[in-house]
């Protein structure tokens, strides 16, 4: 069903079944100096990792049909606009037209099957 849009930290986002392995993400809102800005999260290597949905080289988002983040093999995360790919678990620009820039990092955890949003990662 239906989950709330901004998601104050601690907040749940989803359940964590319904996250596949390098599988279709989930888009949730946040909220970034004052407004309110789209997020995404993934699962990848067992883990849930999340990120502000915008992208280091131009600041679009990211998936040209909604969930949609990685790459066709599934490896890497892959801007739709300009094929900016970023390393899934850490954000870090790993190929395309980035320049070495990242993607914004959120923490989130899971717990009792579910992922909750915690905040802005440090550093």
């Amino acid at each position: 069903g239906a989950w709330p849009s901004v998601g104050e930290p601690g907040s749940p986002v989803r359940e964590s079944a319904a996250l596949p392995e390098a599988g279709r993400g989930v888009r949730f809102e946040v909220e970034y100096f004052g407004a309110p800005a789209p997020a995404f999260v993934i699962r990848k290597g067992g883990a849930a990792h999340a990120y502000l949905n915008r992208c280091a080289h131009v600041a679009m988002e990211l998936d040209w049909q909604e969930g949609l983040f990685f790459d066709w093999l599934g490896l890497d995360l892959l801007c739709s606009t300009h094929g900016a790919t970023y390393e899934a678990s850490t954000g870090r620009c790993v190929g395309g037209p980035c320049n070495g820039g990242a993607l914004v990092k959120l923490r989130v955890e899971e717990r009792q099957g579910r992922v909750f949003y915690m905040g802005f990662a440090d550093g």
